[in-house]
Parts: C-alpha cells; sequence; structure tokens
C-alpha cells in the first residue's frame, strides 16, 4: 500500500499539514453563501456519497462489532460535528483569524496534560519544551490579528464559546480515537465517522437555520475543495496519523496550521507577512520536531 511507504510515512505530516490549513480559506470562500450548518450538512453527504460505493467496489473491511462502530461514530462526532461545526459557527459569528487559530492552538497543550492519563503516554521535558516554543511561535505569526480593541465581554463571549467548544471537541476526539478504536479501515472507518455528523448537523440545521444557500461558483468550489482536500484527503491522514503515532505528536502538527494559512493568504490573497510572523514560523517548525523526536 502506498501510504506504507516509509518515504510517504515522512511526508505524510507535511501533507496533512498543507491540506488542514486550507481548510480556514475553504470556509472563508463559503460561509458567505450557506449557514454554516447547512455548510457542514452539505458536504458530510457529499462524502459519504462519494465514499461509500468507493469502499462497496474495493470491498473495504467494516468493523467487526457494533461496539467498534459506536467507537468510530464517537471520534466522528467529535472530530467532524464538534470541531467543525463550531468553528464555522465561530467563523461565521464574527470571530477573526487570529483568535481562533489562537484558540485551536491550544490544542496540542491539552492534549499532552491528558495523553498521560487516559493513554498512559510519558510526555518527555523535551517535548514539552518544544510545545510550549509551538504556541511561542503561533503568537508570534498571529501578531496584530489577535488584535481585539473595542470587542466587549459579551461579543467576545459570543465569539469564544463555540470556538471552545470546538478545541475540547477535537482534543477529545483525538484521545478517544487513539485510546479506543486506534485501528480501523480508513474507507469504511471515514464513513462511519461521517453518517452520525450528517445527521446531527443536518437535523441542527433544519431546526435552527433557513438552510438557504446561493449555488454561486465560490460556494461549489469551496464545497468541494473541503469535501475532496479536507473531508477526505486530510482526515484520511490524520486517521492514519493518529493511527501509527501518540496523540502528543500528531496534536504537535497542528501549530503548523496557522503559520501555514498565513503563507496561503500571503500568496493567494497578498496579505502582509511580517518579520516577526517569519520569526514565529521559524519557531512553530522547531518546536513541533521537538516535541516529535
Amino acid at each position: 500500500m502506498v501510504l506504507q511507504s516509509p518515504y510517504v510515512q515522512k511526508i505524510l505530516p507535511f501533507a496533512f499539514v498543507f491540506l488542514w490549513s486550507t481548510g480556514f480559506i475553504g470556509a472563508k470562500f463559503g460561509l458567505p453563501y450557506s449557514e454554516p450548518l447547512t455548510f457542514l450538512f452539505l458536504r458530510f453527504v457529499l462524502v459519504v456519497l462519494l465514499m461509500t460505493p468507493i469502499a462497496l467496489a474495493l470491498r473495504a473491511p467494516w468493523p467487526m462489532s457494533w461496539l467498534q462502530a459506536l467507537h468510530i461514530g464517537v471520534t466522528g462526532l467529535l472530530i467532524h460535528a464538534g470541531y467543525l461545526g463550531s468553528v464555522f459557527v465561530a467563523i461565521d459569528r464574527g470571530l477573526p483569524a487570529g483568535p481562533a487559530a489562537l484558540v485551536v492552538g491550544l490544542q496540542p497543550l491539552i492534549t499532552a496534560l491528558f495523553a498521560g492519563l487516559l493513554l498512559g503516554e510519558m510526555v518527555s521535558r523535551r517535548q514539552w519544551i518544544g510545545l510550549v516554543l509551538g504556541l511561542t511561535g503561533v503568537l508570534l505569526v498571529l501578531g496584530s490579528k489577535l488584535s481585539l480593541d473595542g470587542v466587549t465581554f459579551a461579543v467576545l463571549m459570543y465569539w469564544l464559546v463555540p470556538a471552545i467548544v470546538g478545541l475540547l471537541s477535537i482534543t477529545a476526539g483525538t484521545l478517544y480515537q487513539k485510546r479506543f478504536c486506534a485501528a480501523f479501515d480508513l474507507l469504511t472507518g471515514s464513513i462511519i465517522q461521517f453518517l452520525p455528523c450528517l445527521f446531527l448537523l443536518g437535523a441542527l440545521a433544519w431546526l435552527v437555520e433557513t438552510n438557504e444557500v446561493q449555488w454561486t461558483g465560490e460556494f461549489i468550489f469551496a464545497l468541494l475543495w473541503l469535501t475532496l482536500v479536507l473531508s477526505i484527503g486530510a482526515i484520511t491522514l490524520l486517521n492514519r496519523m493518529i493511527r501509527h503515532g501518540s496523540a502528543v505528536k500528531v496534536a504537535s502538527l497542528f501549530y503548523l496550521t496557522p503559520p501555514t494559512t498565513a503563507l496561503i493568504a500571503w500568496a493567494m490573497f497578498g496579505e502582509t507577512l511580517s518579520l516577526m510572523a517569519m520569526l514565529g514560523l521559524v519557531i512553530s517548525v522547531y518546536g513541533v520536531w521537538l516535541a516529535r523526536r
């Protein structure tokens, strides 16, 4: 299998970081034309419709028991519905990209705190230093984007609550998957992960949103990109890395998402990239290297 090649294994983390970072760009293109839960519902429907016939054609193995399927479904609800749903709601409410990235960027530290208790993983002193350096680099990259001048406490909470829910969801999902269902077929497992999310977000969208969609070219591009590149490509790599690596090593990669997103925004939208941001990128990369050794 291609993903089992030692050469491919070395580049999987870099590929995951790049693909995952484009999610913020996709949200920027798509959310102006659809409410967040409706957007994600359509995305998950498309994922299931695409992956199910492929899994059946390749005769991919399904879970051996209902309990294993239940565990896989729970990880899907936490990582996809809980994390993505919360982050999309936060962005739709107006939370700036800087504070949003900072909140989610706390995940590696929280994961390290609980990895020892729940998974029995030993977090070394070198890894703790790497995690702290990674967060420091993220702060430098975000820089002025963290400014919240003139924002009232009520508005700040209106923005931050869903982002914090997303942070806790993806942390819990990573730990839960590593503990209860680290190994499953990437095709059928992904279908089982997305199915409960489809029904949950579909019900919530029907209850609290208008379900109106403007089928513009930008929205269709964003929907296809987030479906094919994020929900199929990046999630497949994430599941693969959770299976074969420690929770702390996998979580540390999320420190590279804000710097990579900043580079993509600089290349695509001409956003400024200061010397401090470049320094932060270097520090983040070094911190992640320490944490993954």
